[in-house]
């Protein structure tokens, strides 16, 4: 794991924060609050590591926006490296449930 591809795996997870705010209208003040304190990989891996999927995918998916949940970044295949297999499996079990 190359600290490149952790660093622009945090920028993405912040940038799906901005967009979900500017294009959802959804304040995701509680993911915000993760990512200052866990960063993005441990924020990530907390989410999927819940059975039920959080408020936020809810609200995202309400929004018709499930590619700016941290599932949808998870599978890219650019970063599936950062995870395991559960988790990936995990991120595409829910997506899949909503019709991702």
């Amino acid at each position: 794991m190359t600290s490149d591809i952790i660093q622009e795996f945090n920028n993405d997870m912040n940038e799906i924060y901005r967009r979900a705010k500017k294009e959802c209208r959804y304040n995701a003040t509680y993911f915000l609050r993760m990512l200052s304190n866990n960063g993005g990989i441990d924020t990530a891996k907390i989410l999927l590591s819940s059975g039920d999927p959080q408020y936020g995918f809810e609200k995202l998916w309400e929004c018709g926006r499930l590619d700016l949940t941290v599932e949808a970044l998870v599978i890219k295949p650019k970063y599936v490296s950062l995870f395991t297999e559960q988790e990936i499996k995990a991120a595409v079990k829910r997506l899949k449930e909503y019709g991702y």
